[in-house]
Formats: C-alpha cells, structure tokens, sequence
C-alpha cells in the first residue's frame, strides 16, 4: 500500500493517477472538506486526515509501505506565514515520527529548490550545496529548507527517507491552479499581456511524478535529488504559450525597475481583496535569481528523464483549453504542492 499525502495537489493528483494506472495500491490522503475533484478519475481510496492532526495521520498510515509526502503551504505574504511554517515545518515533523512509528519500510519527502536558496549566480545549483534554512530571501524557502533538514536527520538516524527537490512545476491536470498555471493561462489570450524580465528551470509534471515513482526503488536512503528541467526566460515562456495555442496577443513588457515600483501597490492590493499574490517582492527576487541547476544526480541515479519544452507546453495548453472553463479561479493566498 502506498499513501499519498497532499495528494489532491497538482504533483499529488498526478502521482496518483500514474500509481493506480500501473496497478499500485494507493491511499490518497486529503484535508478534511478539500476538493477531491482531481482524484475523481483515479481508482484510489481517500481518506481525510491533517499532517498537523497526529493521530489522524497515523491512521492513515496503518497497512501502509511507502509514503509519498508532499503536503505544504506556499504563501508569500505575511498574514499566512506562520500557518506556512507549521505545516511545512510541524507536519514534516509529524510525518518523520509517523513513519517511525508505524514502520513504514520508505518515505519520500518533496522538497523545493527553493530550499537551497539563492546562491551566487557564478554557481551551478546541484546537490553539493546545503540546505539554506537561514535564508533571508523569502519564508517559503526557510520553512522547505529546515523540513529537508528534519529529514535528512531522520535518515541519519535510520528512517529510510529520500529526498527530490522540484523546480517550478508546470505541465497538465493543473486542477488547483497554480501560481505557474495561472500565469500560463493568463498568456493564452489574444488580448494584450503583460511580462516582465527575469527567467526560471520549470519542469514537467509528469516527469517529477516518474522521478517520484522511480525513487521507490531507486533512490538512496539520506540522499537529495534536484529535479530540474528547462531554463527559459518569462518572455520566452509566453512566446512559447501563444505560439502553442495559435495567439498573437501584444506583449506589454515591463522593466524591472518598474515592476518593483509597484510591489507595495499590488501587495497591499492581494491583502485588502484576498486574492492570490502574483506580483510581488518575493516572485521578482526569484525571477532575478540563479536558476542554472544540474539534475546530473537525478538521471544517473533515479534513471530520471526530461521532456521537450515545447512538449510540456502543448500539452498544458491543450488540458487549459479543454479544462479551464471547470475550474474556478483560487482565492486562496496557500496552496497544496
């Protein structure tokens, strides 16, 4: 039996899929009250629990061999940040005692990038670096940083825990839409749109999900692994999104010196309305940052493998266009991995 926390997620729902359609007995674990709707196609059992709820989480551990946990909060202003802290921190905490407990024979933690913090731009990011749990770049990374630590320490201490480290995840069965789902979507548009400078490594989802589903069996007990795919520029990713769906809308482009004159704006904006953060501080320093990143590690390890660009980005083009009007636009300021 395998357990799926966070499974409802845009990583989650597609790890499932992919384990039930390779015969794999899966157990979906869900908050209580979320929508399961992007489970709905998958033949899996879902039971409701909170990693911050230990004794709902151990039972939904019992029977259970491996556990995938990929539970967390991303939340990028501060009214959110100390919920962001216990259920990336704490729920990590109470996952590593859980597996201890019950004997789980492996666990895999999805970490983030995003816990090796920002580095010098002379650097490549691989697995070499420490985790940054002192960065003073954004809550999010410190919070996915000191829960990689947690579980680094467990395996040190003999839980059989393998870390991987995502980049920014894209690609289809985005039922949840996130940050990078939305923003494809909005470039759908003949409509003018905007972009600003900056670049990213996004990579698919579907071969995070096989990068996951490899580290069963493949991956070493205590190591990390970055999942990395393509570095593109925020322009060239637009380009890229209309040439798929056949647009032609203008490109408004504005520089960064400008867009930061606006952060205090639009913050204060998500904040009055309560509505998800786009533009801010934080997304700006990220775009700015180094995003080089070797996954030499992932592929000779874990076999892992990454598709084209411009096959991710048909393919999420083709599921928004056939999907987008079902979903309602998210308000929420927090969002599941």
């Amino acid at each position: 039996m395998i357990l799926v926390i966070g499974a409802a997620g845009h990583i989650g729902n597609v790890l499932v899929r992919e384990l039930t359609r390779r015969g794999q007995e899966v157990r979906a674990l869900v908050l209580p009250g979320e929508d399961c709707s992007p489970l709905s196609d998958s033949r899996t059992e879902i039971v409701e629990a909170n990693i911050l709820d230990y004794p709902s989480l151990t039972k939904a551990m019992n029977g259970v061999d491996v556990v995938f946990h990929l539970a967390s909060l991303v939340a990028l202003l501060p009214a959110q940040f100390e919920l962001m802290r216990k259920v990336n921190i704490e729920g990590t905490a109470n996952v590593i005692r859980a597996c201890q407990e019950t004997g789980i024979k492996r666990l895999i933690y999805t970490s983030s990038i995003h816990a090796y913090g920002h580095p010098d731009l002379s650097l490549v990011i691989d697995e070499t670096l420490p985790f940054d749990t002192v960065n003073r770049n954004g809550s999010y990374d410190q919070t996915k940083a000191k829960a990689s630590e947690l579980v680094s320490q467990a395996a040190r201490d003999g839980l059989n825990a393998v870390l991987l480290a995502p980049t920014g995840v894209i690609g289809p069965y985005d039922y949840k839409r996130s940050e990078m789902g939305e923003m494809a979507h909005y470039w759908m548009n003949a409509l003018p749109t905007f972009t600003i400078d900056g670049a990213y490594d996004f990579v698919d989802v579907r071969d995070v999900v096989e990068a996951h589903i490899n580290a069963i069996e493949k991956g070493a007990a205590g190591e990390a692994y970055i999942l990395s795919g393509h570095r593109v520029t925020v322009r060239e990713y637009r380009h890229l999104i209309q040439e798929a769906c056949g647009e032609s809308g203008s490109e408004l482009y504005i520089p960064t010196k400008i867009a930061r004159l606006f952060v205090p704006i639009a913050e204060w904006f998500y904040r009055q309305t309560k509505t998800r953060p786009r533009l801010t501080s934080y997304s700006l320093d990220t775009l700015m940052s180094n995003s080089v990143i070797s996954t030499n590690k992932a592929t000779e390890a874990l076999g892992y493998r990454v598709r084209p660009m411009t096959e991710t980005v048909k393919d999420t083009v083709w599921w928004w266009k056939e999907n987008g009007r079902m979903l309602k636009p998210s308000v929420r300021n927090a969002s599941p991995a």
